[in-house]
């Protein structure tokens, strides 16, 4: 009788864990400043973020990153927490909250006009032309209230030849004026293309990747990531958690959850720290809207030995089992098997913030800078062809009948 209150109480706990977001849940009973806390006392010392090489740049950063789609100007205390435990490689873009991220970093360099030289600034521009970026560059300049980005990335690529001739013309221009130190460019799709052609280019250096416990076993993946290793190419993952929490639908999720939790885990600090076993791997991009998740994103960087060989196999083993509920983003794969264009990996990333990162916003907002005649035909597009094409059987057009009925 015993046994089976234990194992009702613990399933109990696992669906409420997957409910809410474990580390909401495990936030009520392992307080982050607590810990942080207990382990300064043990150290002797105030414990911060470690740090790793960037690339060939010569410059060292957290190995967590700040990531900036949230409210910053209502958060300055997030910003200052930040600073004080080590996260000092800060990533934001133009276009985040259509300039309110980076106003809100501005007004806090306004503040503390000393802590600017301990940031690692990073923003984007999804301009993609010299003199889009030109523009760009110059507004972040003045809503940042800094002289110098450091590393200024050519936004969400999906084809390594977006980085032509032009961009590379216009990057040491930008240098040469002391307007940026470092060029790259992120990317959400094609990411292994983009990564293997990134070291021929001669001039990257710095890449911020989609990479979790779900692609970093990809063949293609590890190709790339070990070919910019050598050129010398910084590399900065984002998108780590790979879909979002453990949803402890099944009996094998909930045990793998529960395995985490005897440890004193949350599922997404463990799928943190598997990106993170990957020393090639400089910087986590995270966003973190909130103290119970920077307390949360620190505990995991601060105890990396808590991971082992066998708990990793575990989120291997989880990636392909449900290999089917994830897109990869190898958008030319499934996207040329198509009569007509039809953006399907942006889309599913848009699905994915609505229903796996709890931002539907974020999700309506970028489905509805579609041109309206693709939003109007998917419902009509063929995609079958599509669905034989993918190597995760995923299934597309339901999806896509789906997001266009979500996301309007």
């Amino acid at each position: 009788m015993t046994s089976i209150k234990k194992s009702s109480s613990r399933c109990d706990f696992l669906k409420k864990a997957g409910g809410l977001g474990l580390g909401t849940v495990l936030s009520q009973i392992m307080p982050g400043q607590g810990f942080l806390k207990q382990k300064a006392h043990a150290a002797g010392t105030d414990e911060t973020v470690p740090q790793r090489p960037f690339g060939k740049t010569g410059v060292n950063v957290s190995i967590l990153s700040l990531g900036g789609m949230f409210d910053i100007p209502n958060n300055q205390l997030m910003l200052k927490q930040a600073m004080k435990w080590g996260v000092t490689y800060w990533d934001t873009a133009n276009s985040y909250g259509r300039g309110r991220s980076e106003k809100g970093i501005g007004q806090y360099f306004k503040k503390y006009p000393k802590d600017r030289k301990r940031i690692f600034l990073v923003t984007k521009s999804g301009a993609w032309t010299p003199k889009g970026m030109t523009r760009h560059l110059n507004i972040s300049l003045k809503r940042m209230q800094t002289d110098t980005i450091d590393l200024f990335f050519v936004h969400s690529i999906s084809n390594i030849d977006t980085m032509d001739q032009d961009i590379k013309v216009w990057a040491e221009k930008a240098k040469s004026k002391g307007k940026i130190r470092f060029i790259g460019f992120s990317t959400h799709s094609n990411m292994a293309s983009c990564l293997k052609g990134a070291p021929g280019l001669g001039w990257i250096d710095g890449i911020m990747m989609t990479y979790n416990y779900r692609l970093m076993h990809d063949d293609d993946m590890r190709q790339g990531v070990d070919g910019c290793l050598e050129a010398g190419i910084g590399l900065t993952a984002m998108k780590t958690q790979g879909g979002g929490s453990v949803k402890t639908t099944t009996q094998a999720e909930m045990d793998l959850a529960g395995r985490f939790l005897k440890k004193g885990l949350t599922d997404g600090q463990a799928k943190l720290m598997a990106v993170w076993q990957n020393t090639r791997i400089s910087s986590i991009c995270s966003q973190m809207p909130n103290m119970s998740l920077l307390m949360s994103n620190i505990q995991a960087a601060l105890k990396l030995d808590k991971l082992t060989v066998s708990d990793q196999k575990l989120l291997y083993q989880h990636a392909q089992q449900t290999l089917s509920s994830y897109c990869a983003g190898c958008n030319a794969i499934c996207e040329a098997a198509l009569d007509e264009p039809v953006p399907v990996g942006d889309i599913m990333r848009y699905l994915l913030y609505s229903r796996n990162y709890d931002n539907p916003e974020q999700g309506r907002l970028g489905f509805r800078r579609l041109p309206p005649d693709v939003r109007q035909k998917i419902p009509y597009v063929d995609f079958s062809r599509a669905e034989k094409s993918c190597p995760r059987e995923m299934a597309i057009g339901k999806l896509m009948r789906e997001a266009s009925q979500e996301l309007i």
